[in-house]
Order: C-alpha cells, then structure tokens, then sequence
C-alpha cells in the first residue's frame, strides 16, 4: 500500500502541473475562439495574435505614435476611464515597457529583529509627493497568484538583493519552490 501511495503522489507530481498548463492554454483558446465564428478550433486564437502583432507593428509607426497620443491623451481627461487606463498602462509599461519597474529586487524586513522578511521590488524610491521623504514604494508580488501588494516602507527595513530580478519574481510567484 505505501508503494501505490507514493506512485500516486509521484503521478499528481507529474501531472498537476501539465494538465492546469493545458487547461488554461484550452481555456484561452477557447475564450478567444468564442468571440469568433470560424468552425476551425484555434483559427481566432491566431488572429487575434496577428491582430496584435499588426497593431504592434502600426504603433511603431511615426503615424501611429501621434495617434496613440491622442487616444492617452482622451483618457487621460475622461473622468474615471483616467484612473483605470494609467493604473493598467503603468503596470504593463512596468513589466514589458520602456520603463521597466521590476527590476530592483529587495529584502523587506517585516520585524525589527530582521527574522521574517518578504521578498518584492522598489518601484518608486522619492515618495516626496506623499510626504514620506524617508519612505520607499515596494512592489510584493504574492504566490501563485496574479494580484500583489504595494507596501510603503522606512529605507532602513530594504535591503537590495544581488540577485536577477527575473529569478525573484519567478522565485515569489511559485512560492519560493522555483529555482
């Protein structure tokens, strides 16, 4: 009987991982395939990958570049539409954009004899427009998850890591089993 119970737990090892990974991968699929009405499965999933690499293409056009500029610059003065357009622009600006937010990693120490700690990323060290001159903006990615906190803390709790910011995230969002 152990046996079998450890075949299962090595079976679930395997398996987990590979059958969400498809799940969700078929999930996207089919999400992005039920807007369309193309009878051949994953044919609205290329399109709407062309789709998005044509708009990519055409936005990196001089042309396009005055037009996105007037698209930021009417939600920018549309009353509630501002708030969620800059929120979500900044943050995918912070990971794929020009101005890439993640890339400080840092120790948070959580108690003041330095035994627990979180791991996250500075995204603003002058917080001077807050009122907290001696205050830092630390990103904290959670665990399997795809929501974070924003914490504000006294500089003399960070501590810079050494380490490559895409191995901390890695490291934080499997829950530290990664790496």
């Amino acid at each position: 009987m152990n046996k079998i119970s450890q075949y299962f737990l090595q079976g679930l090892l395997f398996l987990v991982p590979v059958v969400a990974t498809i799940y969700v991968v078929y999930i996207v699929f089919a999400k992005i395939d039920s807007f369309f009405t193309f009878s051949i499965p994953g044919l609205g999933f290329l399109l709407t990958i062309a789709l998005i690499i044509a708009v990519g293409f055409v936005s990196s056009t001089l042309l396009a570049n005055n037009i996105m500029l007037h698209v930021d610059r009417l939600f920018a003065k549309t009353p509630m539409v501002t708030m969620l357009y800059t929120s979500i622009k900044d943050l995918i600006d912070g990971f794929v954009g020009d101005k890439k937010r993640f890339n400080k990693p840092v120790q948070v120490a959580l108690d003041a004899d330095n035994l627990v700690s979180v791991l996250g990323f500075i995204t603003r060290e002058d917080l001077n427009t807050l009122g907290m001159d001696d205050r830092v903006a630390v990103y904290i990615p959670q665990s399997y998850n795809f929501a974070a906190n924003l914490i504000i803390v006294d500089r003399s709790r960070v501590s810079h890591l050494s380490a490559d910011p895409k191995e901390v995230m890695k490291f934080i969002v499997s829950g530290g089993v990664s790496g």
